[in-house]
């Protein structure tokens, strides 16, 4: 069964408009520098195939440069400040990036295809909370020690951000680093730089002083030379469970602190006792936000068996009122995939799912002639063996499963490599609290989905990583505990 949904593709709204410039340096050492080997790179609108702008492609030399800058700002600069002092500089990135709010939303949803309700509405807030939250934690960093006693900052930093979530992965990970004392070269994706770059120049405003922060863009080759470089202290990595094996293995042997961030295959669990209005609604932010580009995204549905047919009935009418179109149009749920390249690993896994034998739900639309398109879509008649239900689509794309038991839920939930989230919905507290304690996920919704909070930490277990961020665990991420 499908449900019929026009795309609309209408002009936006949304009339403000970020300056952009035609090129893009690297950030070293408090200044705009061309890349050694002057390349760039192309970062395109995916929802337009549009040219944004040219980015500096960092060679080895670039980044050597730049953790040069990071030890020297390290030792002359940033552990000379008072803790107080510190924090000063992080109250102003945050206020910065509060105040440049809408341009900076605007750009996130140019440069990586979300809907500008998103990016307006949760990651530019939420990174500037981060800002905020870890600026009070800067002189009591004592309180995050485990033993009480003070603790140091490790030096420098090398940090690795998704394309997902450029500008709030970055928050993420610089805010903590730096309320205790670090100094950091960030490398955001090849695909989503520009939200990256702009805070640099938000952090050259609010005057850090040089090599604190250093930022250096380009593809893979630049994250391996970070990771591998011998004068790193901490390596902070969000992405795939591929790439983050990689680093281990590079980093193994080394006397350096590591952190990952990775994959999920996450369990949306429905009993039958369920609110199931807000559950719908639940599961529908669980997969759909962000097109599925969503590390922790509820992308198995496991539904007790005796309202499988009205959770499949609810989520059909659903879908047909979500709008699929333009990101900048504020009214738009769905937005653009965010490469050509991750378009196509949904298609591929999709279409293994249907090969396999499960029923493809899914808005019929057409497609503009350009952009990254696919539509808001979900599978039943869904087996624990189909690759579907096993391997991260990271889009729009929700396998449905059923269970008769809490016991049979639980065990299709953990069924799975992964260890990142999950979600219950139950009006049995107890039954909430069970299932909470028995999934082996880092973080739990219960009766609500992708809720987030600075104190809060996230990560995950197995293949979705180990380490913290967010909260106080995300500062003990970052210090030497005596």
């Amino acid at each position: 069964m499908t449900v019929a949904l026009a795309f609309d593709y209408a002009p936006a709204p949304e009339t403000t408009r970020p300056h952009i410039r035609d090129e893009y340096g690297l950030f070293i050492d408090g200044r705009w520098t061309r890349a050694h080997n002057n390349r760039q790179f192309a970062t395109v609108n995916p929802a337009t195939e549009e040219f944004l702008a040219s980015v500096a492609y960092a060679s080895e030399l670039d980044v050597d440069a730049a953790v040069k800058a990071a030890r020297k700002g390290y030792e002359k600069y940033w552990s000379k400040l008072t803790p107080a002092a510190r924090a000063k500089y992080l109250y102003r990135i945050a206020r910065s990036i509060t105040e440049k709010g809408r341009e900076l939303a605007v750009l996130e949803t140019m440069d990586g295809g979300k809907p500008i309700r998103e990016s307006r509405d949760f990651d530019i807030p939420t990174a500037a909370a981060h800002f905020f939250y870890y600026a009070g934690w800067a002189d009591k960093l004592r309180y995050a020690s485990r033993n009480g006693a003070d603790a140091l900052p490790l030096g420098a930093c090398g940090q690795i951000v998704p394309w997902n979530f450029p500008l709030l992965m970055a928050a993420w990970k610089l805010a903590p680093a730096l309320a205790c004392g670090n100094t950091v070269v960030l490398k955001p994706a090849e695909t989503t730089s520009l939200t990256a770059l702009a805070l640099a120049d938000i952090i050259a405003q609010a005057d850090l002083p040089p090599g604190v922060v250093n930022i250096v863009t380009g593809p893979g080759e630049t994250g391996r030379a970070l990771v591998s470089h011998p004068d790193i202290d901490k390596i902070a990595f969000t992405g795939s469970t591929e790439v983050g094996k990689q680093i281990m293995r590079s980093v193994a042997g080394r006397d350096i602190r590591l952190t990952l961030e990775l994959g999920g295959k996450a369990a949306h669990i429905v009993f039958a006792d369920a609110p199931l209005d807000q559950a719908i609604e639940g599961i529908i932010s669980g997969i759909y936000f962000n097109q599925g580009h969503v590390c922790c995204a509820g992308s198995r549905l496991l539904v007790e068996e005796s309202i499988h047919d009205e959770v499949v009935a609810r989520l059909l009418r659903r879908l047909q009122t979500m709008r699929l179109g333009d990101p900048l149009d504020k009214n738009t749920d769905i937005g653009a995939i965010n490469s050509a390249e991750q378009l196509a690993r949904i298609q591929e896994l999709v279409a293994s799912g249907v090969a396999q034998g499960a029923q493809l739900h899914s808005q019929p639309f057409s497609a503009p002639d350009r952009g990254y398109w696919f539509p808001a879509s979900f599978f039943t008649g869904v087996t624990q063996s189909h690759r579907i239900a096993q391997e991260e689509i990271f889009g729009p794309v929700l396998s449905i499963l059923t269970f008769r038991t809490p016991d049979e839920a639980l065990s299709k939930a953990n069924n799975t490599p992964y260890g990142l989230s999950a979600g219950v919905w139950t009006s049995s507290g107890s039954k909430n609290m069970w299932i909470a304690e028995h999934l082996r996920a880092g973080v739990v919704w219960c009766n609500t989905y992708n809720r987030f909070d600075p104190a809060s930490p996230f990560g995950g277990y197995r293949e979705s990583g180990f380490g913290r961020e967010g909260g106080v665990h995300g500062l003990r991420e970052y210090l030497q505990h005596a």
